[in-house]
């Protein structure tokens, strides 16, 4: 049986403005029937690289927050911290940006929490029984709260081809740990060149897998167990992943990271995809490139597989903006992830979430 997704476009006028329709777009997906009184509730969402500004507006989000406040809910905007030693690579850096970027109280109404602790190892495990994992580290916030509500920039993606729903839950509520196993086989490496041989490294592995030779740290494989919390101890950023793991592979462990990531929540998650800005790249980068397409509206589900799905679609039903990064596909129905990657088979990440249980491809679009 197809999943039901609700569509609002971008249009408003004096009857009624976007943050209404947005209200709409919740109340038509049963909100009132997903969020308890007392229940805390995280809203997921991407805070914003530093210089970034294809993020969902503040003011947008603010309407999600006041319509789980009307269910007697206790809302709290969560994200998580890099993998990659950048800006938001821990709380303090990474909530200082969202308030920056505007998600301070006073805009959102609710409090900031990063769902991973201080420095991104704050996790617990939880059972997913995939093809790939059995359990994976999910941030404590995300299992501890007791609803779940994930508000997404629609765009496109480095490796996924495009970033939704899927993406939010599986890369934006696991750990540091989570990130890494999603994205490397093998243990960080130290850029030599950068290195100080200040030793916070070495205080900060819990494994003794770091040593120091030739005055140079060196990260020792066989000892690593893949926590990444080296990658954030150095203050030089001489500490790296290393991205060698397969395209294919990341969307299919992002896709039962997602699933970990709504384990336990049956009936108290929720899901909003914003098809606006659809930049081509990730809101991760600290800058961004012009829309590949026009605005198309927003979307809502419980359904995160047929949510991502109808985006997909409808951002390749569109005509397609010259004068982009967008290379092919610009006449409506051409694939415009392709189009900007075409190395990628995104569809992947729908595919295997699909068949380890978190939702269907098929769906019904339903008009707000």
């Amino acid at each position: 049986m197809p999943s039901t997704v609700y569509f609002t476009d971008m249009r408003a006028g004096h009857k009624e403005n976007l943050f209404g329709k947005i209200g709409r777009l919740l109340q038509s997906c049963g909100i009132t029937e997903r969020i308890s009184e007392g229940d805390l509730v995280a809203v997921k969402v991407h805070f914003g690289e530093r210089g970034n500004h294809t993020f969902v507006r503040p003011i947008f989000v603010r309407r999600v927050v006041d319509e789980i406040k009307a269910c007697q809910g206790r809302p709290f905007l969560t994200d998580s911290s890099t993998l990659y030693p950048g800006e938001r690579k821990e709380a303090v850096s990474a909530l200082a940006c969202a308030i920056e970027n505007g998600f301070a109280y006073s805009v959102v109404g609710a409090p900031l929490i990063m769902c991973d602790g201080l420095r991104g190892h704050t996790e617990i495990e939880v059972e997913v029984n995939g093809e790939i994992y059995k359990k994976v580290p999910i941030g404590a916030e995300i299992v501890e709260a007791d609803a779940l509500v994930a508000v997404s920039h629609f765009k496109c993606h480095e490796i996924c081809g495009f970033g939704g729903a899927l993406k939010n839950l599986g890369m934006g509520c696991s750990s540091r740990q989570g990130k890494l196993m999603q994205h490397s086989t093998v243990a960080p490496k130290v850029a030599e060149k950068f290195c100080t041989a200040c030793g916070l490294c070495l205080k900060a592995c819990a494994h003794n897998a770091i040593a120091m030779i030739e005055g140079k740290a060196r990260v020792l494989d066989e000892k690593c167990a893949g926590c990444g919390r080296c990658i954030t101890a150095c203050l030089k950023k001489a500490i790296n992943v290393q991205w060698n793991e397969s395209i294919p592979l990341v969307m299919r462990k992002m896709a039962e990271f997602a699933k970990g990531a709504v384990a336990g929540k049956e009936h108290k998650t929720l899901f909003i995809n914003f098809i606006t800005q659809v930049s081509p790249a990730c809101d991760c980068y600290g800058h961004a490139d012009a829309p590949i397409v026009n605005d198309i509206g927003i979307c809502a589900s419980v359904d995160p597989v047929a949510l991502d799905q109808a985006c997909a679609d409808l951002v390749n039903g569109a005509q397609g903006n010259q004068s982009t990064a967008l290379q092919s596909g610009h006449e409506p129905g051409g694939d415009k992830f392709r189009g900007v990657y075409h190395h990628i088979d995104w569809e992947i990440q729908l595919d295997h979430a699909e068949k380890v249980g978190i939702g269907s491809k098929k769906y019904e679009l339903v008009k707000i």
